[in-house]
């Protein structure tokens, strides 16, 4: 049986009226993901000035290169800023013309930078300093997916606590889909903050991380399944971490109503849904590991082939 593009192409259109809920049409111009990307890789030259660049980069420019880049980030995310405005503006925004508000938005938002690079900062030493396998924090910032999803978490949280829409998550799912770890940007996290090896980890929106906080790969911070949904929207529904606790892999903590005391330690893949207090070990213990002698054991008894 034959078919024509004509014909495909009719049928698609066709889906397009009979199943409306994944369509946008005729509303207001969605931000761009990938414009929002390349803003993206351009505010992390901003922050990490010659670690993101494809050619080597000289004091002596800095002045320059660091001018004309502003400029140009400064022009690109109003107009995603505006596309996001006029999509949801902010809660008591009254005007029709949300440029202003863009521009006054951008321009908050940039000079968040330099109080963000000290953040940073702490988070690069914390990840030197908790890694015997890294060589330098040179290797820290230009390795480490980690380094690229906390400085993108960060900046998209600077958005978030502003109420930009759709921005913020775009800008930590394009970091989610590059280093394995998805980190909401409602999430408050403080300083000195490290997820070694970082895949799997995820974050949830009302989190709350205190200091000297470190992690492994695959920790969950996350909700409980509910049957409020929507409902429970702006609810604390993520546990909070206070300071100087340590996660070790695997490890999941629920729930808005949870709370890791201070200097605690969370083995690894504990599944924990209430607090504990300060300077606690939570582990499982060994239960029916077994040891065997691999070569007394009956030949093909056990198959681990996948």
């Amino acid at each position: 049986m034959s078919v024509t593009i004509t014909q495909l192409t009719n049928d698609l259109l066709a889906s397009y009226a009979r199943i409306g809920g994944i369509n946008h049409l005729d509303g207001k111009n969605l931000p761009s993901k990938t414009a929002i990307a390349g803003i993206t890789v351009d505010l992390l030259r901003l922050l990490f000035p010659g670690f993101f660049e494809e050619k080597p980069f000289h004091s002596s420019e800095l002045k320059v290169e660091t001018a004309i880049l502003m400029d140009s980030v400064q022009g690109r995310l109003e107009d995603e800023l505006l596309k996001a405005l006029e999509y949801r503006p902010r809660e008591g925004a009254k005007k029709k013309d949300h440029r202003p508000e863009a521009h006054q938005l951008t321009m908050e938002f940039l000079g968040s930078l330099p109080r963000l690079r000290e953040i940073l900062q702490t988070d690069a030493e914390a990840a030197y300093n908790g890694d015997p396998a890294a060589l330098s924090k040179e290797e820290v910032i230009v390795a480490y997916p980690f380094m690229e999803a906390i400085a993108v978490q960060r900046m998209a949280h600077e958005l978030y606590r502003r109420e930009v829409a759709l921005l913020p998550r775009i800008m930590t799912e394009w970091a989610h889909s590059r280093s394995g770890m998805d980190l909401h940007p409602g999430a408050r996290i403080g300083t000195h903050f490290f997820v070694d090896h970082c895949t799997g980890t995820v974050i949830g929106e009302t989190s709350t991380i205190g200091n000297h906080v470190k992690m492994y790969q695959g920790v969950g911070l996350v909700a409980r399944s509910l049957a409020g949904g929507q409902a429970l929207k702006g609810h604390k529904r993520h546990p909070t971490i206070e300071d100087h606790v340590t996660i070790y892999a695997g490890a999941t903590i629920v729930g808005g109503e949870t709370v890791i005391g201070a200097h605690s330690t969370v083995g690894a893949n504990v599944f924990l849904m209430h607090s504990v207090p300060p300077h606690s070990l939570v582990l499982y213990e060994e239960v029916n590991v077994k040891v065997l002698d691999k070569t007394q054991r009956e030949k093909g008894r056990t198959d681990f082939q996948i």
